[in-house]
């Protein structure tokens, strides 16, 4: 049976992207920021093809179709658009994989730790805690992921996301691209960039041949509080089978399992 990585990818934490229109088709600076998404996503797959395991990757940004497979080394395998499912970001993956690389991920909702921050939906969502703590969408796709069975392995975005990655799984490796400050971004260059995650993710695959390690550990009850942008929004949540009320903006539900969290699914679309 083939090895495989799974690559999660998304666009705010990628080097040098720093405003919302970077980040939008037909916008100014959204070609170049998928051309270094593309690169940054490339140079983890050139480490993982080295050390003999199959990268899969799911474009996880907007309409999930901003990277180049043409760009990708050979032997690349690449999901593009949106299965419809709890997963979202991490839909298709289960226990055949070896572990997850998280490409281009950025602080969340509620932080200041990046002009971009957000989690899920920046026009809905305030912020999410999980146990009480703030959630990041690394948080919920790496509960997701463990949740599969699977390790997380490697993150790489802005200087907050890679911190609060670490502390939540603390094997990780991390690359952070670039620190913010305000509405700016001090980014590495973008070629450094690549260099320092391929390096890193080939480090990091030779430490886990050695000494793999299995998922981090999911708590038994998920609590996840959600505080949302309007009052409508509080009340298409409550319709959702086992949502409460915590006040005027925020909701909560309890789960057994991550991937009960479709709620953000249905929060955004319903």
């Amino acid at each position: 049976m083939e090895k495989k990585i799974f690559i999660s990818a998304d666009i705010e934490g990628i080097t040098d992207v720093t405003t919302w229109a970077e980040t939008e088709v037909g916008c100014t600076g959204y070609d170049e920021a998928c051309a270094q998404m593309t690169r940054e996503v490339a140079a983890a797959c050139e480490a993982v093809l080295e050390a003999g395991y199959v990268p899969v990757v799911r474009d996880g940004h907007e309409t999930a179709v901003n990277i180049r497979h043409i760009d990708l080394p050979d032997g690349t395998e690449l999901m593009r658009g949106w299965a419809c499912h709890p997963g979202s970001m991490m839909a298709g993956i289960n226990d055949s994989y070896s572990g997850v690389f998280y490409i281009g991920y950025h602080a969340p909702a509620g932080s200041n730790g990046s002009p971009l921050a957000h989690t899920v939906d920046r026009e809905r969502i305030r912020w999410i805690k999980i146990n009480g703590k703030l959630a990041s969408e690394f948080t919920i796709n790496s509960l997701y992921a463990a949740s599969r069975g699977v390790p997380s392995l490697l993150i790489t975005g802005d200087e907050m996301m890679c911190q609060m990655a670490r502390e939540e799984v603390p094997q990780i490796a991390a690359v952070a691209v670039k620190r913010c400050r305000g509405s700016s971004t001090h980014n590495l260059h973008p070629l450094e960039a690549c260099r320092r995650i391929r390096e890193t993710a080939a480090r990091q695959l030779e430490a886990f041949a050695k000494a793999p390690y299995g998922p981090a550990q999911v708590p038994e009850t998920l609590v996840m509080e959600i505080c949302l942008g309007s009052h409508q929004a509080v009340l298409s949540a409550l319709r959702l089978p086992g949502v409460e009320k915590v006040d005027e903006a925020t909701v909560r539900c309890t789960t057994k399992n991550p991937r009960e969290f479709n709620i953000l699914r249905e929060l955004i679309h319903g």
